[in-house]
């Protein structure tokens, strides 16, 4: 990267998200990183908001968002470090205030923290499933929530933003993963979390989006060590986080009007619209089924219907 100024920091800057305020959480390492950067090179002000845990979540430190926020700094941008625990009420309002404080202003917020404590159902614990939804589920919600009462009441004020959301589903949470089932069940919900927020806070000026990104971080270089490997010369690296970027960037400035409640799974260089549950082969009796009648019928609507996709990780 250059050392200039992140406008110079990745090719092709515009300027796309110049004058706007970006959080971004989980933004220490991997994809909140990569986000973060590219917002600031694209002109944004950011919050760069991280806990500094573990993998699994636990520990924790000041120092990744803190050094990201200077890394912003030190190429001519304008970033402030928030440490605070976003899956707590107090610590998500603190995120949008430290938005309005430093910058006097919030335009778009990127949810991305999180975890993986990943076990087969079996032998997953209570406290794994709860923390883990904690993290993703409920980390959504409370800067989302804390975000869209200042949007609404900016909007109320006659200030109608013009806010962006990009949440952080997975392929996962789309289609399933072995050894993932408390992963997979919270990246769900944020998929119906993101289809909610974008139909209830339209009317406010904030289009609701998500990503089903696939890169190289923490939680995927181990999990799937073989396919998210680097390449060893200079063949273009799809796994690497910042291919993700550029459509977070997009989705979170004021060009992306009329898009929301949409999900997008991105890596490497393809960008995919995904398209989720809608009605497929159906028949209507008119009366009530007997269970025989029931599964009979089924079967034949199933042979109609197009086969699921294979679950990550299934033999």
């Amino acid at each position: 990267m250059s050392r200039t100024s992140p406008a110079s920091a990745t090719s092709g800057t515009t300027g796309l998200c110049a004058g706007r305020v970006a959080v971004v959480t989980g933004a220490g390492r991997g994809l909140g990183r990569a986000h973060a950067l590219a917002l600031a090179a694209e002109g944004a002000k950011l919050v760069v908001n991280d806990l500094g845990v573990g993998l699994d979540g636990t520990g924790g430190t000041a120092g990744p968002a803190q050094q990201v926020a200077d890394e912003i700094r030190s190429l001519g941008g304008e970033a402030v470090a928030h440490g605070g625990d976003i899956a707590t009420s107090e610590g998500a309002a603190s995120l949008v205030a430290t938005a309005l404080d430093a910058f006097g202003r919030l335009d778009t917020l990127v949810n991305n923290a999180g975890f993986l404590r990943d076990r087969m159902l079996v032998n997953l614990d209570e406290d794994d499933w709860d923390a883990v939804m904690r993290v993703h589920l409920k980390g959504h919600f409370l800067p989302l929530k804390h975000a869209a009462a200042h949007w609404r009441a900016e909007a109320k004020a006659g200030r109608t933003p013009k806010a962006r959301v990009v949440n952080t589903s997975s392929g996962a949470g789309l289609l399933g993963s072995v050894g993932q089932g408390n992963y997979a069940a919270a990246k769900a919900g944020i998929v119906g979390l993101t289809l909610v927020a974008a139909a209830e806070l339209g009317r406010y000026g904030v289009q609701v989006n998500a990503i089903a990104p696939a890169a190289r971080t923490r939680m995927t270089e181990q999990t799937f060590a073989d396919t998210m490997a680097a390449p060893g010369d200079s063949r273009f690296d799809a796994m690497a986080p910042e291919n993700v970027s550029p459509l977070v960037v997009w989705l979170g400035s004021a060009l992306c009007a009329g898009v929301t409640g949409r999900v997008f799974e991105a890596e490497g260089g393809r960008i995919t619209v995904m398209e989720g549950w809608r009605p497929g082969p159906t028949t209507d009796k008119g009366a009530r089924w007997t269970p025989a009648q029931a599964g009979e019928t089924a079967l034949k609507l199933l042979a109609g219907a197009e086969s699921p996709q294979p679950v990550y990780g299934a033999q």
